[in-house]
């Protein structure tokens, strides 16, 4: 089964100093940590800062081919998490065909941001996310896992939605 959740922050990870997008479901009893490159964190904060660039970026041409091709993004489902790896996929509809790309999460964020479209991660996922702390690594997860989990969300930095 999958859960609805929503982008709520781009933070910067205190303990690996890297981007990390925040998944959390609306009732904010799932959350999901999604450490991310800097120039996947980049395309998107564009997004979500709502800054418009002079040319189109990667995922600004691929939500101007979707539209220019009358297809429709119906959601984005991160559906599985394989060596400390996380998959997605696009789920679209283009001429009442039902189709799937396999994607980078961070691709699919960035996409659905730009069209507004639902993410979804799939409940076994986030029972994986939670199961795969490595005992060297359980300590730091676990305090940046309290640490969100606590943080007052005008805390979370500037790309909080």
């Amino acid at each position: 089964m999958s859960i609805r959740m929503d982008v709520k922050a781009l933070i910067l990870d205190p303990i690996a100093n890297m981007p990390v997008v925040i998944l959390r479901d609306e009732d904010g009893s799932h959350f999901l940590p999604i450490w991310v490159g800097v120039f996947e964190a980049n395309a998107i904060a564009l997004q979500m800062e709502g800054i418009v660039t002079p040319r189109p970026m990667t995922h600004d041409l691929l939500r101007n081919l979707l539209v220019r091709i009358d297809a429709n993004v119906v959601k984005v489902v991160i559906n599985n998490l394989l060596e400390n790896t996380f998959y997605a996929e696009i789920h679209f509809k283009l001429d009442g065909k039902a189709l799937t790309l396999d994607s980078r999460p961070s691709d699919a964020i960035a996409l659905a941001l730009r069209v507004s479209a639902p993410v979804f991660v799939e409940e076994e996922v986030l029972a994986k996310s939670r199961a795969n702390d490595h005992p060297s690594e359980a300590q730091n997860s676990e305090r940046l896992r309290k640490w969100l989990e606590e943080a007052d969300p005008d805390s979370l930095g500037k790309y909080q939605m």
